[in-house]
Formats: structure tokens, C-alpha cells, sequence
């Protein structure tokens, strides 16, 4: 049985934590915090609902002890800071950029041959600086974003056809954030492309809402969202432990794809037990590469601010 540690115990951490447990598909589940108690108390606390909810998954919290991460199948890193007030997104680079340096070189020692999923912000950037600390092989360094996205974009086709979420199949292409493309031509509603069903203004407020998906959250509650984003992790997690070769976009080490190098970008993928097992090429027309393009040169623009 497999076994799963989250290094980061926050909304976005325990939310993943949970959904994996009750998920009943790993044998044990490791939540690390550097705060005293709090990853021990989150996972008490999850714990506790085993014999209500039926799952069986061992789930244990420690404090800044990563040996309790030792041969795990796969680490998710979400430790972090959000952005406050008054902080730039270069600042916010810098120090999360620490923070994940001193998760990395840990992790990798008790856990040399697992599947890294990093979730910190800002997402494309730190996944591929993960990338270069780790220096492991690009197919088992993911970053989680498009999962997520995507996630939102079928929730609100849904909404303005008020119809089931389950019949939504949608796609989107490049960096976690306001360049996010999303793709209306790859995207259907029970087999019926959406901009048959859809106008396109209506079909373009949905993408701009989807773009600003997670600073609608963060305005409504004042700070970010956890529950979609946790479930995004577990749904990445299930694809590779279960070998489920999920066709899902992920934040990927892309080296002559799409015509870009040296990158991480979201891009539709198929995610096994060995991660990456295939990066998947989409045929865009010009509109769609020119937009992905501007996306990747957001991306390189803040991957320049930590100069490497």
C-alpha cells in the first residue's frame, strides 16, 4: 500500500490530507508543519472521523521531523506564504522560494524515489525551481494548477447551462494565473462542443471568471481557497498511485513542446505511477499558441526574478 506526505499543514494541506484519507486508496497518510501541534492536531482530528466516514488510511502528524516522511510514494509540498498586504509578487517569490529550499533538500534525502507534487506559489515558478533543487528527473516534479482551473471552468459551464458538472469536459493551457488559457474548442458538454451551447460573450465572461477563479475566493473570505484546491491535489495523487494514466493538465518540464524550452507550464498530460508518462500535444491554432506563448513569457518573467 502506498504511502503519502504532505509537508504543509494549512487549509490547502489538511483539506488534501483529509480527501486522500477518506479516499481510502494509501496506506498512510504524513502531514509535516514546522508550527508545534498543528499537523499533529489536523491529523487527530481527521483521524477521528475514520470510524464515521469507513476508511482505514493511517494518518499521523508530525512537527519539522522528516524522517517520519521516509519511503513515502509521494510528497506534496504546499508549505508557503500568501501574499499580504503591502508585499510585492517579487518579495513573495523570494520567500517562498526559501521556504520550499528548505522543504526540497529534506525531502529528498528520506524520500529519494517519490512522485513530488508542489503546490506553493506562485505554482509554474516554484515547480520548476523544485525541478532544479531536487535534480531529479522532470517526469516525477508536477506542479498542480490546470487540475484545479479546470476544475472551475467546468463549475461554471455547468452553472450557465444548469446542467450536471459530471458531463463538463473542459482543457486549459498555460501558467496558474490570469494568463491561464482556457480552450472553448477542447472543451464539451456530453460530447457537444461548448460554444454550441454557449454564446461567446457569455462564453468569455466564464473564461475571465475563471482566470480570477482563486482572487474571487480570496475577496469573498480573505484569503485563499482550500477545498477545491486540496481536491485537486487528491485527484493527481489517486491518478498515480491507483496507475489510473488520468489525461489532467498539469505544471510540466517542457523542453521543445509547444515550441517552448525550459519551462514549466500547464500543459494536458497522462499521469501514472511513474508521474509524467506522457506530455500531451495539442493541435492550436494561431490565436491559441500566440495566447500560450504570453503566458510562458509571464512565467519567465517571475522565473527571472529568482535568477536562475
Amino acid at each position: 500500500m502506498a504511502k503519502v506526505s504532505i509537508i504543509g499543514a494549512g487549509n490547502v494541506g489538511a483539506t488534501a490530507a483529509d480527501v486522500i484519507a477518506r479516499s481510502n486508496f494509501c496506506h498512510e497518510v504524513v502531514l509535516v508543519d514546522v508550527k508545534e501541534g498543528l499537523a499533529e492536531g489536523k491529523a487527530l482530528d481527521i483521524a477521528q472521523t475514520s470510524p464515521l466516514l469507513g476508511f482505514d488510511t493511517k494518518i499521523r502528524g508530525v512537527t519539522n521531523d522528516y524522517k517520519a516522511i521516509a519511503d513515502s510514494d509521494i510528497v506534496v509540498i504546499t508549505a508557503g506564504r500568501p501574499r499580504s498586504p503591502g508585499m510585492s509578487r517579487d518579495d513573495l517569490v523570494h520567500v517562498n522560494a526559501e521556504i520550499l529550499k528548505s522543504v526540497i533538500e529534506p525531502a529528498i534525502f528520506y524520500a529519494p524515489n517519490a512522485i513530488f507534487i508542489v503546490v506553493t506559489n506562485p505554482l509554474d515558478t516554484m515547480a520548476y525551481y523544485a525541478y532544479k533543487l531536487s535534480k531529479l528527473p522532470s517526469q516525477r516534479v508536477i506542479g498542480m494548477a490546470g487540475v484545479l482551473d479546470t476544475a472551475r471552468y467546468r463549475y461554471f459551464i455547468a452553472q450557465e447551462l444548469n446542467c450536471s458538472v459530471q458531463d463538463i469536459e473542459a482543457m486549459l493551457l498555460g501558467g496558474h494565473g490570469d494568463t491561464m488559457v482556457p480552450l472553448p474548442r477542447y472543451s464539451m458538454v456530453g460530447g457537444i462542443p461548448v460554444t454550441n451551447l454557449i454564446s461567446k460573450d457569455r462564453l468569455d465572461a466564464i473564461i475571465e471568471r475563471t482566470k480570477f477563479g482563486g482572487g474571487e475566493i480570496t475577496k469573498l473570505i480573505g484569503t485563499s481557497a482550500w477545498y477545491a484546491p486540496g481536491t485537486a491535489i487528491a485527484q493527481m495523487v489517486a491518478s498515480i498511485i491507483l496507475d489510473q494514466k488520468r489525461i489532467l493538465p498539469c505544471s510540466v518540464y517542457l523542453n521543445g513542446q509547444y515550441d517552448l524550452h525550459d519551462i514549466y507550464l500547464g500543459v494536458p498530460i497522462k499521469l501514472g505511477r511513474n508521474g509524467v508518462e506522457e506530455i500531451i500535444q495539442l493541435a492550436l491554432n494561431d490565436e491559441e499558441k500566440a495566447l500560450l506563448h504570453q503566458s510562458a513569457e509571464a512565467v519567465r518573467s517571475m522565473n527571472a526574478v529568482l535568477r536562475f
